[in-house]
């Protein structure tokens, strides 16, 4: 029996492979600044932050306004047919919720691109509440778009886990005093997340189930949780 009422997954890289789009549409920006295109491997690093930093570091601050255009004008034409789910999804989230936990996803990419991937995972009907930076909500690691969660989903801190997959979700996840999980499978390799003091780690999505005490898991997934 879980100790928990609800999980609050990020998207890109724990839920979500995003990064072709993502890739795709930050080349089409910087083609635009005539600076050369950039590998799906290294987009893989530097997404997480929010689109803003994100143009910071690739086209530079001066030109991060019409970066941020020039690759929401791309994106929003390829990313759902460019986004795959990770393994592990629809499968482990659909489990959760049908064990009577409340699901949410919490994104640094706006909610009018993670709603409907969400929907395009096949998750409309298990997650709760969708929030990105919108509204005023500014992007993680700050704690607010998490605290909003709570709100929506109803429930406190200590009744929350985040499962995330890089170092600034243990941050956010500790900035609203949640509990966290990680998974290897976005931007931070395993060999750099069992190096950060008090990370707490999957070896893959379809260990949380029992991670978070669960009986019923998909097939071959035992808890494999480390903590450093």
């Amino acid at each position: 029996m879980t100790r928990y009422r609800a999980v609050i997954f990020d998207l890109d890289g724990t839920l979500a492979d995003s990064y072709a789009a993502i890739a795709d549409a930050l080349n089409r920006a910087r083609a635009a600044f005539g600076l050369p295109a950039v590998s799906v491997r290294r987009v893989r690093r530097d997404v997480g932050h929010g689109l803003e930093a994100l143009m910071a570091r690739h086209v530079g601050p001066e030109n991060v306004e019409r970066g941020v255009r020039l690759f929401r004008e791309r994106y929003a034409q390829i990313f759902l047919e460019a986004t795959r789910p990770m393994r592990g999804v629809p499968e482990v989230p659909r489990l959760l919720a049908a064990a009577g936990l409340r699901l949410a996803v919490a994104s640094n990419k706006p909610a009018r691109f993670t709603g409907p991937i969400v929907e395009r995972l096949g998750l409309s009907g298990s997650v709760r509440a969708v929030l990105g930076p919108d509204g005023g909500i500014p992007p993680k690691p700050e704690p607010a778009m998490l605290l909003r969660a709570l709100d929506l989903l109803g429930t406190a801190p200590h009744e929350t886990v985040y499962v995330g997959d890089m170092a600034l979700d243990i941050r956010s996840a500790r900035a609203a005093g949640l509990d966290h999980l990680l998974v290897p499978t976005g931007g931070t390799p395993l060999g750099e997340l069992v190096r950060i003091p008090g990370a707490r780690i999957l070896s893959r999505l379809e260990a949380l189930p029992r991670a978070l005490g669960l009986n019923a898991a998909p097939s071959g997934a035992a808890s494999d949780l480390r903590s450093r």
